[in-house]
């Protein structure tokens, strides 16, 4: 791209009396430069079976055109009109819990054929009107796609037919490997197939999850190629994937590998809501971004994030800048939010955006015109912030979904921990000792593996032997590992390996174990750690070191399992692999992964600056180096500047090695060097 986007989602549906040009005068004011119309409104396109109805979208594109207003078209399929279920009740979807009623958004059955053909004609109506408008830079597939829970008949059939190609027809196989003799699951013929909701057994039920994700895969590449058709050479193409949800923004998504369905793309996008006031890290911003930069290995566009929001997210002073800013800090080229203007009615009434429901400025909307002045005189020098990082973590949805299934603390009668927890539990305390990390997936080949110093996989529980053979010899070959526990403990159908654990990675990482438990006022002792909190949380492996040359950093000081293993480090070939075999406290963790990153050659690296200021970097389209500092932080903080002679962008102040940074609250800096 050739400018930062600063935008936002627009709806003249929704408005109460006619105010375009009014939002327009205010936009320009404010420095929006985009807007993203129409993913929302399918009913008021099309009122009734095969009756269209634009006015709304050529009037918005009129006035943006006019205002030089740029605009990315969304396809309203995520959204079913009332006349579509009255035709077709069985376009809703069939899941765990039955049918569902319609009202809610994203309750289709997303491989319905009535409800692909409706869906194919007003995406091709709505290209019809929008692609060959100057103003439209891009488009949007859907809204936040999953696959919604859909079990329905025809998905079950197709899912058949999916296991029938994979196991080649021989249904022995497919029993062996998903282990169904227990409890006389055994499947004897094809057309004795149950209905796969009522498993309970892990190993189909996760395949059935990962069939249900092909079927995004599958959506958003026919939608794809639909668009594709009309769009001209110099639009985009995008989708707004979300993650995991716990109120917020938290981890991987379990009903998308965002990693496969970004094909369809051609531009990577997100949305990404998080925690504000006292809670705002950024850690969620940062995650967010790193997983999205990395599905194309290049920037991305944030077509989603709050203005005012929930009103627990009504932003402190400072803070929606400081936002912005962290996005591009990661290597977004778009920052657009949901949405311009609090809606009067219905689910989202209190989803505030940036103008409350009064549409008069306010202390966010100004907050956004000191955003939007500063990203257009700093374009040049921010858009298009590349990156490749050192550190590589690698994600896996198919040990999310076996982490569903066996929880980690599994009967231990707490809240389930699952995989999004272990991923954030290491993520978050990289993100603040300032290393930045790049996302890998399962299907990464030992070349990708290569281009890394140190690799970190979180409870890789499921993971086929080829992955786990290319981590093992990108360790021998000179790599640097850090594994935590849960990893490399089934296969890729969630069959248990049932040689030594963890299987395959047992002679890289030096180790073996049998016994896991979860901890009761347990501690670790070590020579090696001199963080005062020791204790151990949530679940712990018993680990045997190998032989003497394996290093045990920290062992459970317990008067039974005082004998094994917490932590070891083993040197295999030109490498090092650590193993973390418990839950420690966050502070311990920082020390763990300070003590790995400097054995992976890294500490050169490291920051004397930690958070709640946080450093993240990349190079600009100027060829130089860009460096964020971003205040996390209602107290003023000072750091010292390290490196080359450089500018303070948004002051245009000269620093120099040694220099001190003054950091006000929720404040940030950024030097070009």
């Amino acid at each position: 791209m050739d400018k930062l986007l600063y935008g936002i989602a627009y709806y003249d549906e929704y408005m109460p009396c006619d105010r375009l040009a009014e939002d327009v005068r205010m936009m320009k004011a404010a420095g929006i430069n985009v807007v993203r119309i129409a993913e929302s409104t399918w009913s008021t396109h099309e009122p009734q079976e095969g009756v269209f109805d634009f006015s709304h979208v050529t009037r918005v594109l009129d006035a943006m055109e006019e205002a030089g207003i740029s605009v990315i078209v969304g396809t309203p399929t995520y959204a079913v009109p009332t006349w579509m279920v009255k035709l077709h009740p069985d376009i809703l979807a069939t899941t765990r819990e039955g049918r569902g009623l319609y009202g809610p958004r994203q309750i289709m059955d997303i491989t319905h054929p009535a409800y692909l053909f409706y869906a194919e004609r007003i995406i091709r109506r709505l290209m019809e009107v929008t692609a060959h408008r100057k103003c439209v830079i891009g488009f949007q597939l859907d809204n936040e796609t999953k696959y919604y829970g859909t079990a329905g008949p025809n998905v079950q059939e197709r899912f058949v037919k999916y296991l029938r190609k994979k196991f080649r027809d021989d249904l022995d196989a497919m029993n062996r490997e998903f282990g169904l003799d227990y409890w006389s699951n055994r499947i004897n013929a094809w057309e004795d197939f149950p209905d796969v909701r009522g498993t309970i057994n892990g190993s189909l039920g996760a395949e059935f999850q990962k069939f249900q994700r092909t079927l995004v895969d599958e959506f958003l590449m026919w939608q794809s190629g639909i668009v594709r058709e009309y769009a001209r050479e110099d639009q985009f193409i995008t989708h707004n994937f979300d993650f995991d949800w716990r109120g917020y923004t938290y981890g991987v998504q379990p009903q998308v590998d965002h990693k496969h369905a970004a094909r369809a793309l051609t531009v990577a996008g997100a949305d990404i809501y998080h925690p504000t006031q006292d809670d705002l890290t950024g850690a969620e911003i940062a995650f967010g971004g790193d997983l999205t930069r990395s599905l194309k290995n290049d920037n991305y566009l944030i077509l989603e994030t709050e203005a005012q929001g929930f009103p627990c997210w009504m932003p402190y002073d400072g803070q929606l800048r400081l936002q912005a800013f962290s996005h591009l800090a990661s290597g977004a080229n778009m920052v657009e939010y949901w949405h311009w203007h609090s809606i009067h009615n219905s689910f989202e009434t209190y989803w505030k955006g940036l103008l409350s429901h009064d549409f008069k400025e306010n202390e966010t909307y100004r907050a956004a015109k000191e955003i939007g002045r500063e990203f257009a005189e700093l374009s040049p020098h921010l858009v298009n912030l590349k990156k490749h990082n050192r550190v590589a973590m690698l994600l896996s949805n198919e040990s999310l979904t076996a982490l569903q299934w066996f929880p980690i603390n599994l009967a231990s009668g707490d809240a389930p921990l699952g995989y999004n927890e272990v991923v954030r539990y290491v993520y978050d305390q990289l993100y603040r000792l300032n290393v930045e990390c790049d996302v890998l997936w399962p299907e990464a080949t030992r070349e990708d593996l290569a281009a890394y110093d140190l690799l970190v996989v979180p409870a890789l529980y499921a993971a086929p032997e080829r992955l786990l053979q290319d981590i093992s010899d990108y360790v021998e070959q000179g790599g640097h590992l850090l594994a935590t526990f849960k990893t490399a403990f089934a296969d890729e159908h969630l069959k248990v390996y049932h040689d030594a654990q963890p299987h395959l990675l047992d002679r890289c990482l030096g180790i073996s174990y049998s016994h896991f438990t979860y901890p009761k006022q347990l501690r670790l002792k070590s020579d090696t750690y001199t963080c005062a909190d020791t204790g151990v949380r949530n679940f712990l492996e018993l680990v045997n070191p190998a032989g003497d040359q394996v290093q045990v950093l920290a062992s459970y000081d317990h008067p039974s399992w005082g004998k094994f293993a917490a932590v070891t480090r083993n040197r295999f070939g030109r490498g090092s692999a650590t193993y973390l075999g418990c839950w420690t406290g966050d502070e311990l963790l920082r020390e763990i992964l300070l003590d790995v990153l400097k054995d992976a050659g890294l500490g050169e690296t490291l920051s004397d600056t930690g958070f709640p200021v946080i450093l993240r970097r990349g190079t600009n389209g100027l060829g130089k180096e860009i460096v964020y500092y971003l205040n996390y932080s209602g107290e003023a903080q000072t750091v010292t500047y390290r490196g080359a002679d450089g500018v303070e962008l948004l002051k245009r102040e000269p620093v120099t090695d040694g220099h001190p940074l003054a950091l006000g609250a929720w404040d940030l800096k950024i030097v070009e060097r």
